[in-house]
């Protein structure tokens, strides 16, 4: 009896579970519209990927949608305007603090005027979409040659800016009466460096700024993105961190935040062709490492200076000092307790220029 109930129990349940089956098939699609559904899912997160990646098109001066042209400027030679702004020499305090925001400055030899120059992509200069290490240096001799000033003049890079400098020396170290480099940015992957002094340096720099460069460097083309997007954390510099100051930049921090405005002004073009692009420039691959270059003045017919702070958390101040042994022909200054944004203090800017140019 116990047997015979069973079989039916189990038949039913046979029956249940085909019928089941049944039902679960006819909801099943056919294999070759999955490969559809997933083809076109596939390429609408590839089409989402490809617009989150592209920056946007930079509002450059004078274009309908972009801002005013207020600034002196040159026309150069491709066609792109470079912006400029001359000051005399008793107001050179005022011209020096412009040209940090710019991380450029050129100064006349024989008039002493300083002349903040922005570099491209910032300020009032075009984008430069074809920017390489070399092209910024030629950029500079056309405008000095344009402004007449003469077969020499003097140029100082501070920060990103101070790579424009090693540039300068080793593209056109002819045009050159001197150089000052303030706190320059280094490039981890420049030959010449032992590798456990990069690691250390490398290790110094906030985790943040690890991924920031390392991108950068290896997948530029994602650098705008990752400087943008906000599931990770991007670099420091970008995201106007304060972990980046020591106590002493902390406390020029007020000089600084009073020329926000300016700063605003300097990346009204787009901070991709402006702030994205330095990165991708400065830690690049160069044609060059600065430690394999000659003295540009065998004669002694002008000098080379660096100054640095010994408490410089956004330049590891250990690479500058390498730097500077491999090169004795440069004036290394380092400054105890200082940090990345000494040339702000009082006065600094004035002893700067003035040991430049020999007063």
């Amino acid at each position: 009896m116990a047997a015979g109930v069973n079989r039916k129990i189990s038949a039913a349940s046979a029956r249940a579970h085909t019928r089941r089956a049944k039902q679960n098939a006819s909801f099943k699609l056919p294999s070759g519209i999955c490969t559809k559904i997933l083809l076109v899912l596939f390429a609408g997160i590839l089409a989402w990927a490809y617009q989150a990646i592209q920056p946007p098109i930079p509002k450059t001066c004078g274009s309908p949608d972009g801002p005013l042209v207020t600034a002196s400027r040159i026309k150069l030679k491709d066609g792109r305007y470079l912006a400029y702004k001359s000051t005399v020499f008793p107001e050179m305090q005022q011209s020096i603090k412009l040209s940090m925001s710019m991380a450029l400055i050129l100064v006349d030899m024989m008039l002493l005027f300083p002349i903040p120059c922005h570099r491209p992509g910032y300020g009032e200069s075009d984008p430069n979409p074809k920017r390489t290490v070399q092209s910024l240096p030629l950029d500079i001799e056309e405008l000095a040659d344009q402004l007449r000033l003469g077969s020499k003049f003097y140029v100082i890079g501070f920060s990103m800016g101070g790579q424009v400098i090693w540039s300068c020396l080793k593209y056109i170290p002819h045009r050159l009466a001197g150089a000052a480099l303030l706190a320059p940015v280094v490039n981890y992957w420049w030959p010449g460096f032992p590798t456990n002094l990069v690691t250390e340096a490398y290790q110094q720099q906030l985790p943040q700024d690890h991924w920031a460069v390392r991108v950068s460097h290896y997948a530029p083309w994602l650098t705008y993105w990752w400087n943008t997007q906000k599931w990770f954390p991007s670099s420091s510099v970008v995201a106007h961190s304060t972990d980046i100051l020591n106590s002493e930049d902390k406390k020029l921090l007020p000089k600084i935040v009073s020329t926000r405005n300016y700063t605003a002004v300097v990346r009204q073009q787009g901070e991709y062709e402006s702030l994205h692009r330095d990165l991708m420039i400065g830690f690049g691959t160069w044609e060059f490492s600065p430690m394999d270059l000659d003295n540009p003045f065998p004669n002694n017919e002008g000098s080379v200076y660096m100054w640095h702070g010994d408490e410089d958390k956004i330049v590891p101040v250990i690479l500058q000092r390498y730097i500077a042994q491999q090169l004795p022909w440069i004036h290394y200054y380092e400054l105890p307790g200082a940090g990345h944004m000494f040339p702000h203090a009082p006065g600094m800017s004035d002893n700067i220029v003035k040991v430049l140019v020999g007063e």
